[in-house]
């Protein structure tokens, strides 16, 4: 599993350990700790959009999509069946409190 940390309510919204690279035949698990946000995040929901087109690609790099919570961590399904060479922004937005947020980090897919 592959920790992310976000930026404590900043302007930007992508992970702190930004860009990710990922084998085609890898199958990695991402969690993202939400605790600098609030945490206890709920109401979850992930887009995976494959850059080349924009086109949303979540059914068939991350199926089945079912995001869990852990106290503050979020932990998404598992990324798999990349195409090489694409690039991928996977987008979790989730609830804390009455707020919504929206962070996003880009996964590039190699042989």
């Amino acid at each position: 599993m592959t920790a992310f940390t976000l930026n404590p309510r900043s302007s930007n919204r992508e992970i702190v350990e930004g860009r990710q690279f990922q084998g085609i035949d890898e199958a990695v698990i991402y969690s993202i700790d939400t605790a600098v946000w609030g945490g206890s995040p709920s109401n979850l929901t992930v887009v995976v959009k494959q850059l080349s087109d924009g086109s949303d690609a979540t059914s068939t790099v991350m199926n089945p999509n079912s995001p869990s919570v852990s106290t503050d961590t979020i932990t998404l399904s598992s990324l798999d069946s990349l195409t090489e060479g694409e690039v991928y922004r996977v987008e979790v937005q989730f609830d804390i409190g009455s707020d919504t947020f929206e962070c996003f980090f880009y996964v590039y897919a190699e042989l």
